[in-house]
Parts: C-alpha cells; structure tokens; sequence
C-alpha cells in the first residue's frame, strides 16, 4: 500500500511523564510514511500548533528548499539556504511504540502550548497537533477543526480520561 497522506480527527489526553498516545488513524499513516514507527514533529511556522509527519516528508522538504530557491533567484529575492534548510529539517524523530505511546520533549510542548491533551487535524502531507485552547482561537476557517475538537474533548471527558 502507497501512502495516502493524513486525514481526519482525533484526541488524545496527556499521560504522565510527558507521554501521549498518537491515534490509531494516524499511527498507521505514520507508520506506512516512515517505514516503521518514527514521528516526526516540529513547531508550525505560522500556527501555534506543531507539525507532524512520517520520515518520508523528507525528500519532499528538499524539493520544496530547491523550489524556494530558484524562485527567489528568479524574482531576485535574497535567499538563505543554510537558514531555511535548518527551518525545514529542525523537526525531532521520536519513536513510538506499537500502542503509539511516545514522550514529547518539554521545549515542544512550550512551543504550542500543549498541557492537558492533543487535539490531531488532519492536513495531507502532514497533521496538525493542538492544544484545544489553542486551536479555539483560530479564525472561522477552522470551524470544522474546532468543531470535532469540541465534541472529541467532550467524549474524552466523558469517559473521564
């Protein structure tokens, strides 16, 4: 099976010692983007969130710093390689295990503000990470986001996770 990319929704809540679970949905994508269990995060440029992907986005994240550049010598814009390769490539490789049990290192968790949960948005090449209060005061271009984060968040403390 090829990679599809990442779709959909779903919650997870913080474990202790700064563990969370990644959801069967997006453990299997992972998975078959990485060639085994190999996460891939980094904070989001613009979002206050963080990015995740499989190691596969590797190749793709070449492309995409050769692309900016020749535009920026086309337009004849400065363009710092060096810098914006350190931008793409600073994610962190975190293994998980088969439960998709994996550690979020403390300097990420910052980044985004994430505390008590993790809300995963599906975005093709790669999945956003929230913290729910973070992703609640997106502009109404994530109406749908906030809405499953809602209803997912009201699930979790449902069930009293």
């Amino acid at each position: 099976m090829t990679f599809g990319g990442y779709s959909g929704q779903a919650y997870s809540p913080a474990g202790d010692k700064g563990r969370f679970v990644l959801p069967p949905l997006f453990r299997k994508a992972v998975k078959e983007s990485s060639d085994g269990r190999v996460l891939c995060l980094m904070k989001h440029p613009t979002w206050n969130c963080l990015v995740g992907f499989g190691l596969s986005r590797k190749e793709e994240l070449d492309a995409q710093l050769d692309r900016e550049e020749e535009i920026a010598v086309r337009v004849g814009k400065d363009f710092d390689r060096d810098t914006r390769a350190s931008q793409l490539f600073g994610f962190l490789e975190m293994p998980f295990d088969d439960s998709g049990r994996f550690v979020m290192p403390d300097h990420l968790r910052s980044l985004a503000g994430i505390e008590e949960g993790l809300y995963f948005q599906g975005g093709g090449r790669f999945f956003t990470l929230w913290n729910p209060d973070e992703l609640a005061k997106m502009s109404d271009d994530w109406a749908s986001a906030k809405a499953a984060c809602d209803s997912l968040l009201a699930d979790a403390k449902a069930k009293g996770k």
